[in-house]
């Protein structure tokens, strides 16, 4: 959309002084880029600064791009900020005059060259989605820029945790900045179409482990002090700190688990079998590139099951289950280590890239370890997620095409079961036209070819024809219908689980009058359990107490059990479980059941009162990237002012 600009605006000027920066300022909040005049050494309003290649990044890599980021940073819980400097040694392609950062809500105090000479800057008006855009000028000569700068306690992708809010009853802090959080606590050129390598020393309070998606100490130090290194160029996306009462324990030669005291055994029982899962997966796809994997558990209050930071996924807590039946997520973020780490989605809309080609190749490792009967159940529980998903978004809606169109929009929002699931189908239904053999080669080739590049939907299908399309006789709008075309194609082939007919057999048994102890559940797993709950019609109070007696359903320590469970008893009006459901909202902030849990009991007057009621209180524990989806759940802005 073409903006026209007011003629009082184009020639507004603000002089830049050596060494500070001023807001360029306008009546309607709009950004805009300057240029220096070499006559006046005046900076002057000119055009529109714009998103450019990437809609959610102000940044120009194809004028000036980061190469390298050295981040000096001090964590100061009392303030509940990070200050410091970020030195940013920087490529210029063209001789351009300005590098354009993003940043929002930064305070920016200085900035000079990497020779100490002052530089001239300044801050375009801030937009709530995009921030604020960092100018800085340039001149021949110049490869670094160094940025000193302090985040906000507020900052979206830093979270602070109080003693109450860990198991180990100490502070605790980490950051989240998928998808463009990044800017909130690094001054940087935040889109997933730009790497680069980094270096970052770190000070902490004394008897605290502070960790990176970098290489990482084992153990705390007498210091506070730790110094990181990550030679692979990673995008900004990708950038993760994390420090608090932390332990390590090893799973092998190239994996271990990082977590709280009282944590750190139990879950270095529960994923003992990663370095199992490296074999496999380089067995199939290539290397593992990236040194070492190792996991770091965070407290409840993490949003997402696990966000694949290089070289230390975070992970939530509620993976953790006794016996090991949740780690399809620990295989889904190694997965990343290939499919999104190493090959990225150059923007959000190519989204898919990332978790679609991740989603397929998890099922391929659990299927090496498990077998085909246990990766064909998370297949039909995934396709169960997507046809809920698309039911809520509209069959016709663009948002489930897998490419996006997200400008303007947060891309949070394409953050949804079609990038993951439909995005997973499609490469299956590649894999049955083709032959599994054929196409692991051409995934192969895929990673090995686009190693630590970002690429586009278009650069991929462009891939797909030259080596897999060319010469056969697939239909190329096939191929169209799924990444183009809303909804599911015709073409989809269903999974099949002989497993998950015995479960819908038991379902039958039980609405015809078989009592809830003489149902056959023995040797049950997670994933047979939720295809039961899940599939079960909406019972009276009576059939949910005779299950929850028979199964202790409402006590279980499984939390996708729980979940399921939980969901069913709000669409039954099942009173004994709303303790449980109080409790289970209040211990843990992951995204994935918090937001569906409170989206369900506002449908219904009573469930709002008790939503609003737990909400009040719980809201405070949750990150900013649950909150900001509970908030428009539940009308927060608009209640909490009646």
């Amino acid at each position: 959309m073409t903006r026209t600009i007011k003629p009082s605006i184009l020639i507004l000027a603000i002089t830049m002084l050596a060494g500070c920066g001023s807001l360029i300022r306008s009546d309607d909040a709009t950004l805009y880029e300057a240029t220096r005049s070499e006559a006046t050494r005046d900076w002057r309003v000119v055009n529109l600064v714009s998103p450019g290649a990437d809609p959610h990044s102000f940044s120009r890599p194809d004028q000036v791009s980061v190469d390298h980021l050295t981040l000096e940073l001090d964590v100061d819980f009392a303030r509940e900020v990070l200050s410091g400097t970020a030195t940013l040694s920087i490529a210029n392609h063209t001789g351009a005059d300005r590098l354009i950062l993003d940043t929002r809500d930064l305070t920016i105090r200085d900035v000079t060259w990497g020779d100490g000479r002052d530089a001239r800057w300044f801050l375009t008006q801030p937009t709530e989605l995009l921030g604020r855009a960092l100018v800085i000028e340039l001149v021949p000569g110049v490869e670094k820029v160094v940025i000193d700068y302090e985040t906000s306690p507020k900052a979206a992708a830093v979270q602070w945790l109080g003693p109450e809010q860990t198991a180990s009853g100490k502070p605790f802090l980490f950051t989240q900045s998928q998808a463009i959080l990044a800017r909130t606590w690094v001054p940087i050129q935040d889109t997933p179409g730009v790497r680069f390598t980094y270096d970052a020393t770190v000070r902490v309070p004394q008897g605290m482990l502070a960790l990176m998606s970098a290489e990482n100490p084992t153990s705390i130090n007498g210091t506070g002090v730790y110094s990181f290194r990550m030679p692979q160029p990673i995008p900004s996306y990708l950038l993760a700190l994390a420090a608090g009462d932390l332990r390590f324990r090893s799973l092998g030669p190239r994996s271990g688990v990082y977590a709280e005291p009282s944590v750190v055994e139990a879950a270095a029982s529960e994923f003992s079998d990663t370095p199992k899962m490296i074999t496999a997966a380089e067995e199939m796809y290539g290397p593992y590139r990236w040194g070492r994997y190792d996991i770091l558990v965070l407290p409840a209050s993490f949003p997402f099951g696990g966000m694949e930071n290089p070289r230390l996924t975070f992970a939530t807590p509620t993976i953790i289950a006794g016996d090991r039946s949740l780690v399809s997520l620990v295989a889904h973020e190694l997965a990343h280590s290939w499919s999104g780490n190493l090959v990225t989605n150059a923007t959000w809309n190519d989204f898919w890239l990332n978790e679609g080609f991740t989603n397929y190749f998890t099922e391929r490792i659990m299927e090496e370890l498990y077998g085909r009967d246990y990766s064909e159940m998370l297949a039909v529980l995934d396709l169960q997620d997507l046809r809920e998903e698309i039911d809520d978004l509209g069959p016709t809606s663009a948002d489930t095409h897998l490419y996006l169109d997200l400008a303007g929009r947060d891309p949070d929002e394409g953050m949804t079961n079609v990038a993951y699931v439909k995005g997973h189908f499609f490469l299956r239904w590649l894999e049955q036209q083709f032959g599994r053999e054929r196409f692991d080669r051409f995934l192969r080739e895929w990673f090995d070819e686009n190693a630590f590049e970002s690429r586009t939907t278009a650069e991929f299908v462009e891939f797909l024809d030259d080596r897999l399309l060319s010469g056969s006789e697939i239909d190329v709008t096939d191929v169209q219908r799924w990444i183009y075309s809303p909804a599911l194609p015709s073409s989809l082939r269903e999974p099949q689980s002989d497993r998950f007919s015995e479960v819908e057999r038991e379902i039958d048994r039980f609405m015809t009058g078989t009592p809830a102890t003489q149902l056959e559940v023995d040797g049950w797993s997670t994933h047979e359990w939720l295809h039961f709950i899940r599939n079960l019609p909406t019972l009276d109070e009576s059939q949910m107490a005779r299950l929850d007696a028979a199964f202790n359903l409402s006590e279980t320590g499984n939390s996708e059990i729980k979940f399921a469970w939980l969901t069913a008893a709000i669409r039954a009006d099942y009173d004994p479980a709303y303790p449980v459901l109080e409790q289970f909202l209040t211990e843990m902030g992951r995204r994935k059941f918090v937001l569906p849990l409170f989206e369900d009991l506002a449908k219904t007057e009573k469930g709002m009162i008790i939503a609003r009621r737990i909400y009040s209180k719980t809201r405070p524990m949750y990150h900013t990237i649950t909150r900001d989806s509970v908030d428009e759940a539940l009308g927060w802005n608009e209640w909490r002012e009646e």
